[in-house]
């Protein structure tokens, strides 16, 4: 349960002023069809996620040792830093459902803007740190879901809720929380 809790905090807040939150947002404001939108999201995520942790996964069952634990612990550091860069949206994200249907547009979108994006990243090392894909899967699709449901529902309102910076600060504390909580145990200050 700890895997899907820290997951789910990890990326619902590291989600909340990121690209593809962004993509959401334009593609609410574009089509105006919140239910087609949000499962397309559902679908993306699910699929980019659940590989993000196997890849963690077997990434860990490959490189074990004290070293594979600090490079996870100063991953996280990492994206303690990245966190603290505002993404930017395409212009052209979302400006056309063309044959595809809104559905099928805004599930290729996500997918695709997903990979390389520092919650696929953070998916990854939760996976490697967690050694567990289905909660690990469960719980960034979940933070993902908490985070763009909002947006899709309240569009660009839902960037005026809470200021961006304060989000991306708390977003990169967790990071480095978790980074300082992975040095510590391959320190072996918790053994």
């Amino acid at each position: 349960m700890e895997a899907l809790f820290v997951s789910t905090l990890v990326v619902a807040i590291a989600e909340i002023g990121d690209k593809t939150q962004l993509l959401a947002i334009i593609l609410a404001t574009r089509f105006k069809k919140p239910v087609p939108i949000i499962l397309g999201i559902l679908v993306a995520t699910l699929a980019n996620h659940a590989l993000a942790a196997t890849a963690g996964y077997w990434v860990s069952g490959l490189l074990s040792g004290a070293w594979f634990q600090w490079a996870i612990a100063i991953s996280f550091i990492a994206m303690a830093a990245w966190a603290l860069i505002p993404d930017k949206a395409d212009d052209e994200d979302g400006s056309k459902a063309g044959r595809y249907g809104v559905f099928l547009t805004t599930t290729i979108a996500f997918f695709l803007v997903e990979m390389g994006d520092k919650t696929q990243i953070a998916t990854v090392a939760l996976g490697a740190k967690f050694h567990s894909i289905a909660w690990v899967a469960a719980g960034t699709t979940l933070g993902m879901m908490i985070a763009n449901i909002p947006a899709v529902y309240l569009g660009e309102a839902a960037t005026k809720i809470v200021p961006l910076k304060y989000v991306r600060i708390g977003a990169a504390l967790i990071f480095l929380g978790l980074g300082i909580w992975g040095i510590a145990q391959a320190a072996g200050v918790f053994r």
